[in-house]
């Protein structure tokens, strides 16, 4: 339900109130055509996917006219969410899969976002730099780098550095032994008191 958002979003305007409202049925009517949320998960989207993804705005406030690039965005997480939430970000959303940049097209359409771009394409073929990444566990991180490490741009006016926001649950020594002394793991444990969140973290990797 949306009183999971507003719980810890209460300052949202009745606007985005009235978009996050309308993720459940339209998630539910794409869900039914082309399965891009794991069934059980359609009943929890606002825990699992929705909150979940709007982790990163407990991390930054993206500024106006910064350019977001989600890779690897399935359905539209984080970026259609986090679009809400920063009506004056861009946000551009890859996925190497079509019929998911479809539906993410046709959510972003339903809410009227004309922030969001979206596009089926590898992220290792994008051409263009981005303030920031963010991405939700689409693969481990070291080939995660790999595909991105040359599409941040150098343009810095938000409060953290450029760089790369990712979402990833569970122990992750292993995962970023080679990048631990760059990396910072903010605990969303600490953030939303769901069980859910136990494990669950946002990475944030400067790249500045």
């Amino acid at each position: 339900m949306i009183s999971i958002i507003l719980k810890y979003f209460p300052n949202i305007t009745p606007t985005q109130q009235e978009q996050f409202a309308k993720l459940q049925s339209l998630y539910e009517e794409w869900n039914s055509q082309i399965n891009v949320i794991s069934r059980k998960d359609i009943e929890l989207l606002y825990e699992r996917h929705v909150l979940h993804s709007l982790g990163i705005a407990k991390v930054i406030q993206f500024n106006p006219k910064t350019n977001v690039m989600d890779v690897g965005c399935g359905g539209g997480f984080p970026g259609i969410p986090l679009a809400i939430l920063f009506p004056e970000t861009n946000f551009y959303l890859v996925d190497s899969i079509g019929k998911k940049i479809k539906v993410v097209n046709e959510v972003a359409q339903a809410l009227g976002l004309k922030n969001v771009r979206a596009e089926h394409i590898r992220a290792e073929e994008v051409q263009d730099r981005y303030e920031f990444i963010v991405s939700r566990a689409v693969t481990e991180f070291p080939a995660f780098y790999r595909w991105v490490q040359n599409k941040i741009s150098r343009k810095q006016f938000n409060t953290l550095p450029n760089g790369i926001l990712y979402l990833k649950g569970g122990d992750l020594k292993e995962e970023f032994k080679d990048f631990k002394k760059r990396v910072v793991f903010y605990d969303l444990k600490d953030i939303f008191s769901e069980e859910f969140f136990e494990t669950k973290k946002v990475v944030f990797m400067p790249m500045t």
